[in-house]
């Protein structure tokens, strides 16, 4: 294993900083480390049911001034913190590379999420969460305005894969339409969210009002949902469906986007060098753990030889390793643990007769958790990597000879989060993509475009979640809606003395006038 120097913004009275703000009274700790070289960062604390009980409990009493802020005030925090979270980029890189693993081209792309968010709501939530006046039941003399109040304090809970794009993106909503957040990052990756933290709190943010606390999700999940009056989960589908199930005995919402086996069909008119580029991203990035990389790859017949030998050698061009700077284009697995699931999916494929193209192995010379990219071939559905999510550089590719038989085959799954479909002819491509059943479907891309499209809502169908982030959905479903209804003259019912007969032919032919005459 090659040694690494660890970044000087990371030293050991910072990273002591940020845990600092996880409330623990129990003394326990969970040892983070650097995923590069497996040594020691920081001892995390945990916290206890008791610790998040009050947490919530601090939350609560920030967010009732918060809620009472004008919307502009509290519009005025995230303008500052727009700034503050570009400006402390590479120290947020540093923090996630050292936490995950991932190569810093990711790293930094995962910095701008924030921005993009704050950028788009910015812009966004003045109209989205003003007061909308509409008719009433009596023209002209009643009213109803519909009113967005904030949920209270949402309970967030992030994954290991993205824990700064969804640990504080996702947050970002719910804390512009004034509410209070309560965060659970995973374990091995709550340096980035922390430092997230205070960056919004350099901006303005009030104290307390963003709460971060830690532990494995069975100990601290429950308590967390059983406080929370909205959960936002990203995660596997398995969790999802139990934290769903808990949510709905307290009778509060929750936006879940959960696992994908993600396909893409290539036409048999696509250029081979714009996909193969593009495509490897969407494979590979992340070294494969994004929620909507691609895992399956239906390529033409046709063509079959021609794009597999082009994207197994542009796979094997790739450069992996660990470092602090840009040369690496795939870093290294989160954990050991990570490590083995994908190389399990890989051995029980080729033990079931898949074929290795390239890859398919650990590399320790690298570091601990590191996976070679993988292309296979030959994968079915009676293998683990054939039907479940594999979240590693692993991708099975396989030949199609109609469009019906290759959409029938990326439809064939229980999961529907993300696909992609590439061809030169855009609008074959977008009658192809529309029969995809999938919450996001890319043209020509295998997945950013769909998720930074922040106007636009972004989740899963079928067993890939419920729920969306992003566009005006992602902002009102962490409120409530008031309807204020205002009546200004006492019209409704019969009048005193009024034959009944007669009220009710009355409103019946007056239910017919307002209709024709577009009043109602």
């Amino acid at each position: 294993m090659s040694t690494l120097t660890r970044p000087a913004t990371l030293s050991d009275a910072f990273l002591e900083s940020l845990v600092a703000r996880v409330p623990s009274t129990s003394g326990g700790t969970w040892k983070l480390t650097e995923v590069y070289t497996g040594e020691h960062l920081v001892d995390l604390p945990q916290s206890t049911p008791e610790d998040i009980e009050r947490a919530f409990e601090t939350a609560r009493v920030a967010q009732r001034a918060w809620a009472a802020t004008p919307l502009r005030q509290r519009l005025a925090v995230f303008k500052r913190a727009h700034d503050l979270f570009i400006d402390n980029a590479l120290t947020t890189a540093d923090l996630l590379q050292a936490e995950s693993g991932k190569n810093r081209r990711m790293a930094i792309e995962e910095t701008c999420d924030p921005p993009m968010v704050m950028s788009h709501y910015l812009k966004r939530a003045p109209k989205v969460l003003a007061p909308k006046r509409r008719g009433g039941p009596v023209p002209l003399v009643s009213h109803s305005t519909e009113i967005r109040q904030p949920k209270g304090v949402v309970g967030i809970i992030a994954p290991w894969n993205f824990p700064f794009a969804t640990g504080i993106s996702d947050a970002v909503p719910a804390l512009m339409a004034g509410n209070g957040v309560v965060l659970k990052p995973d374990n091995k990756t709550a340096l980035s969210p922390l430092f997230g933290v205070s960056l919004l709190e350099q901006a303005g943010l009030p104290k307390g009002l963003f709460q971060v606390v830690c532990g494995e999700g069975p100990d601290v999940g429950p308590t967390l949902i059983d406080n929370a009056s909205y959960i936002m989960f990203t995660g596997s589908t398995a969790t999802g469906r139990t934290i769903g199930e808990r949510a709905g005995r307290n009778l509060i919402g929750a936006c879940l986007e959960l696992g994908g086996k993600n396909p893409q069909i290539v036409l048999d008119d696509v250029d081979v060098d714009e996909w193969v580029a593009s495509t490897l991203f969407g494979v590979f990035g992340n070294t494969g753990q994004i929620c909507m990389h691609i895992e399956r790859i239906y390529l033409p017949e046709s063509r079959y030889d021609e794009l597999r030998s082009a994207f197994v050698r542009a796979t094997e061009a790739l450069r992996i390793g660990a470092a602090y700077d840009f040369e690496p284009e795939v870093g290294s697995l989160v954990s050991v643990d990570q490590m083995h699931r994908v190389l399990s999916h890989v051995e029980d494929a080729v033990a079931k007769g898949a074929t290795v193209l390239t890859g398919g192995r650990p590399r320790p010379d690298l570091g601990p958790a590191f996976f070679e990219p993988t292309v296979l071939e030959g994968v079915t559905t009676d293998m683990d990597c054939g039907v479940t999510e594999t979240f590693g550089p692993v991708v099975a590719l396989h030949p199609y000879r109609t469009v019906d038989e290759a959409v029938a085959l990326a439809n064939d799954t229980d999961y529907g989060l993300n696909a992609s479909v590439w061809g030169a002819d855009l609008d074959r491509a977008q009658a192809v993509a529309a029969r995809i059943e999938a919450g996001n479907v890319n043209v020509n891309d295998a997945l950013a475009t769909a998720y930074a499209s922040k106007g636009t809502p972004s989740g899963g169908v079928k067993q890939s979640g419920v729920g969306a982030r992003h566009g005006d959905q992602g902002l009102l479903k962490y409120t409530d809606v008031q309807n204020l209804a205002v009546l200004k003259k006492q019209v409704l019912g019969a009048r005193p003395g009024q034959d009944y007969n007669a009220y009710v032919k009355q409103m019946l032919t007056g239910l017919k006038m307002m209709r024709r005459t577009g009043i109602r």
